[in-house]
């Protein structure tokens, strides 16, 4: 259901018990009403009748005749009884009722109360004795009583249509304001994020526009960072197979030839079959050589076969014996071993990633890898890998992005870690990764 919706449902609901509330109210206070205005007009009317009828200079039914005229009898049926028990005939006033105007009977049934017939003992004019009987009439001030209802259900009617069209005219602006929102929402969920939303006079909307139109621009920013980082990816691979096409052409093709040459010479009587086994035994030692080295760049097999810890030593033997000049430290305990697979490869390549840029741009002198398995407040266990160099450093907010700290990133997010980089000038840098362990 929409906000439009569920709100003018909601004012509905609310005036519906108004409603309710207040008719119980009004007809409580109508029936109190009409039970005092009645009470009150039978009281006035005996002590009126008693007075006058001790000074009327006229026949009962005349002075009568003359009380009935008075509005404030429009409540009463008054009648006289002789003391034979015969009934006197009091003329009444003329009632014009228009029955139009007269109140639903189911009104007049919860206003009107029960109002008995009163008896009057009363002396008339010359002593004689007669019995005053007086009849409430409420209806009149029933229908009074409905009019004045009509008048105020009529308000809340009003006031409910003036509420309904001022909470629709308020909630327009705001309503097309989230219309434009989830439009953008949708073309932005296509992957275009180059789509801005306008500023709202709406202080809250605008707020929210400004917070998309950020987040737009960091997924704009991501997606061609993702973009530049996949088509490095992929030159590196094309180049990558186009060096192993090349020394497995110049290395492993001259050798596989020199071996057939060979071998078509030992045919030969007069071969030195000595000297070419042994031609033939160092060529092989070669090619096993340069398969060996070959198998180490594609993927280490010491880090299958051995675990991570051995691999990592394996890799600070080859970096210390290609450069002399760099002392490598490393502090890894036995546990690393019992990580998955997919655990170890990704931090292999990254301490890889680390050592590159410290040879090529740290101008270090020492470098430390520590790997320790901690416990985080909220993870659990974790792979916390801190690599330290005593090098150069920079600011922190001018590390260059570049493509090894983007690769780094991306395998540990593949593995939801996250990297910390701790960097000040002339004070050398530290990279940490934090892996969280299943």
């Amino acid at each position: 259901m929409s906000m439009r919706c569920q709100i003018n449902l909601r004012i509905l609901i609310s005036s519906l018990c108004v409603l309710l509330l207040g008719g119980s109210i009004a007809i409580w206070q109508a029936r109190n009403a009409v039970d005092k205005e009645v009470d009150s007009s039978i009281n006035l009317a005996v002590q009126l009748i008693k007075s006058g009828f001790a000074q009327a200079q006229h026949t009962e039914t005349d002075w009568l005749s003359q009380f009935n005229a008075l509005k404030e009898t429009r409540h009463l049926i008054i009648q006289l009884k002789a003391p034979s028990g015969e009934m006197i005939n009091v003329p009444q006033k003329n009632r014009q009722t228009n029955h139009e105007e007269k109140p639903p009977h189911w009104f007049v049934t919860l206003v009107e109360g029960e109002h008995p017939k009163s008896e009057h003992k009363i002396t008339a004019f010359g002593g004689r004795q007669l019995t005053l009987m007086i009849q409430a009439n409420p209806l009149d001030e029933i229908t009074e009583v409905w009019q004045e209802s009509m008048g105020f259900f009529g308000s809340l009617f009003l006031l409910t249509l003036f509420t309904f069209l001022a909470v629709n005219l308020a909630f327009n602006k705001a309503l097309k304001s989230i219309d434009i929102i989830v439009n953008a929402l949708k073309i932005i969920e296509t992957g275009q994020y180059q789509q801005k939303l306008p500023d709202f006079s709406i202080q809250e909307y605008d707020s929210i526009a400004k917070a998309i139109n950020h987040m737009t621009g960091e997924l704009k920013t991501s997606q061609q960072e993702n973009r530049a980082l996949t088509s490095h990816s992929l030159e590196i691979q094309e180049d990558e197979r186009q060096r192993l096409s090349q020394e497995l052409h110049d290395e492993l093709g001259q050798s596989l030839t020199a071996i057939k040459v060979m071998a078509g010479a030992a045919a030969h009587k007069k071969a030195d079959i000595k000297q070419i086994t042994e031609s033939i035994i160092s060529v092989c030692e070669h090619m096993m050589s340069v398969v060996r080295s070959m198998m180490l760049q594609l993927h280490p097999l010491v880090l299958t076969e051995l675990g991570l810890k051995a691999a990592m030593e394996d890799l600070l033997n080859n970096w210390s014996v290609r450069n002399p000049a760099l002392k490598i430290t490393i502090n890894c305990p036995d546990e690393v071993d019992a990580l998955e697979q997919k655990i170890n490869i990704q931090v292999f390549r990254i301490v890889q990633e680390c050592l590159t840029n410290i040879v090529r741009h740290a101008r270090a002198s020492q470098a430390i890898i520590s790997l320790e398995i901690v416990r985080l407040p909220a993870a659990g266990k974790a792979l916390r890998l801190r690599v330290t160099d005593d090098g150069q450093g920079c600011a922190a907010d001018k590390i260059k992005t570049g493509f090894g700290l983007a690769g780094m990133r991306e395998r540990l997010n593949s593995l939801d870690g996250e990297l910390t980089i701790q960097t000040k000038p002339e004070q050398g840098m530290c990279i940490i990764a934090n892996i969280p362990l299943k």
